[in-house]
């Protein structure tokens, strides 16, 4: 008999878990709620004593759950651990110290925690990453003391998406919420290694952030740091509701724990593992012959033929994409494939390298990107005039800039498969990169967007959000669907389909650069 333990995350405590608690004894599970120090359970420090409360303490208060499971010797019973949020952090910390008595560990809509790094450093919102290391240093008890105060009703998105929240669930979320002691956030988890043994799975809440597919991507491109969750033994699912789904689908999630358990879910692929290779170096799906390249810096030219001066079309790869990836995104064939096209057919193809690492790194992008537009610009064979900006993928959020206030020069924008909004993971809410916020600026700027049928949940939430925003300013967009099409169609789905949107969306961005 499987023994679930529940570990809430930040401000929360076992009231949470009631529902999904409930329906988990229903299917015949032993389940046990680890009550947190100062978040549900005792008060004080370890033994009350009224030391500050820190990881440790929460830590220790997971190992006496564990400890008296495998006293009270539950016949075949198998610990599995879930960790949500925060709570992944004394999880995995309890979980190291008793590996050999953990059958799995469940990440629910939480990080990766690693040895030496504190929970603070897990929260997406870099603000309120500052706000929180600001009120601990203003606290005057040190790392150790202190607490921050619960969020408030509207405030609770900063932390993670609320989609799928009743209102009473989120007043609920709001009245029972406490203060999370700082302690818990500032100390380093200090790991030994043993964990690493354990089986995991992972809970994906696509409201909130990627879901398999986009981890699938990030792998494929050799992102080190996410290379151990294609392991053999670990396994994800997908829920779509945000953050908080014991409250928002209490059934659905039980459900996919009883799976979990047993060692259901989706494997993700290594590069070393995959049958042909990783899906953003397949050949690109139409046969375009090999034309001259000139390298400078991070850019390529492809020119066409003929004197010029010629329109250009820059083509602006996805991401994050780690600094060690190779190829780099200017050599991938769809980039290159689509430069080559536009070359032959008389405009200049611009593929470009940028420093998009992480998603904090967009304005490092952004700039990569507009000094490499005013380089090609100055190019002699180029007609300054007429330029088309093409984003892709990750790519999206760069649009942003120019879709607020567009240069004359700028004849079109275009976008495949994009990300149009941050995703609330990121923590990004008031960047500037945010398309959805901007287009109401492009005025009659042409915008060219080509949408995968397919498309993975999190990132069609935000074009329809685009879209939605974009009919209401009466902004200039024209759609080309591709309704069989995934995510990176050119390289995955060689279908006369998606060769037919390729064609249609040249076509379309190249009348917009007529003189």
């Amino acid at each position: 008999m499987t023994v679930f333990i529940l570990v809430a995350g930040a401000f929360t405590g076992p009231h949470v878990w009631e529902d999904t608690a409930a329906r988990l004894t229903a299917d015949g599970a032993v389940v046990r709620i680890a009550a947190l120090t100062g978040l549900g359970g005792r008060t004080g420090g370890p033994g009350g004593s009224g030391r500050p409360v820190d990881l440790e303490t929460h830590i220790d208060d997971v190992l006496a759950v564990i400890d008296a499971v495998v006293a009270e010797g539950e016949p075949g019973g198998e610990i599995v651990l879930v960790g949500h949020d925060y709570g992944i952090h004394p999880v995995l910390g309890a979980a190291d110290r008793r590996a050999g008595a953990i059958a799995r560990i469940v990440h629910l809509d939480a990080g990766m925690p690693q040895d030496g790094v504190p929970a603070l450093a897990a929260v997406p919102d870099q603000r309120l990453r500052e706000e929180v290391a600001e009120r601990a240093a203003g606290s005057g008890k040190g790392a150790g003391g202190g607490e921050l105060p619960p969020p408030d009703r509207d405030a609770w998105s900063r932390w993670g998406s609320t989609a799928g929240l009743s209102d009473a669930a989120l007043d609920r979320l709001t009245a029972l919420a406490a203060p999370q002691p700082l302690g818990t956030l500032l100390q380093p988890l200090r790991l030994t290694g043993a964990v690493a043994g354990v089986p995991v799975t992972g809970v994906l809440c696509t409201g909130n952030g990627p879901g398999v597919g986009m981890l699938q991507i990030m792998v494929d491109v050799g992102d080190r740091a996410l290379r151990a969750l294609a392991e053999a033994r670990v396994a994800f699912f997908e829920l779509p509701t945000g953050h908080w789904p014991m409250l928002s689908c209490p059934a659905e999630l039980a459900a996919t724990l009883i799976e979990a358990a047993a060692g259901a879910g989706h494997r993700l692929t290594s590069a070393t593992d995959a049958a042909e290779p990783p899906a953003h170096l397949r050949p690109f799906l139409l046969d375009v012959p090999e034309r001259p390249r000139e390298r400078t810096g991070n850019t390529d030219l492809y020119p066409p033929d003929g004197p010029g001066p010629h329109p250009a079309v820059v083509f602006v790869h996805g991401g994050p994409v780690p600094a060690e990836a190779r190829p780099t995104p200017r050599d991938w064939p769809t980039l290159t494939g689509y430069a080559r096209y536009v070359a032959g057919r008389g405009a200049v193809g611009v593929t470009l390298d940028h420093r998009l690492r992480s998603v904090a790194d967009y304005g490092t992008a952004a700039g990569d990107v507009a000094d490499a537009v005013e380089r090609v610009r100055a190019d002699p064979r180029v007609d300054a005039d007429r330029v088309a900006l093409w984003f892709f993928s990750g790519g999206g959020p760069l649009a942003a800039d120019w879709l607020a206030k567009p240069p004359a020069w700028l004849r079109c924008v275009a976008a495949n498969y994009p990300i149009l909004a941050p995703l609330p993971s990121w923590g990004l809410t008031d960047t500037r990169f945010n398309p959805v916020r901007t287009v109401s600026g492009a005025g009659h700027l042409p915008v060219v967007l080509v949408r995968a049928g397919r498309e993975m949940a999190e990132i069609a939430a935000t074009v329809e959000e685009f879209l939605t925003e974009a009919a209401r300013c009466e902004a200039n967009v024209e759609i080309i669907d591709v309704p069989e099409g995934r995510h990176g169609f050119e390289t995955l789905d060689p279908t006369d389909e998606a060769r037919e949107a390729v064609h249609r969306a040249v076509d379309t961005v190249l009348a917009r650069l007529k003189g």
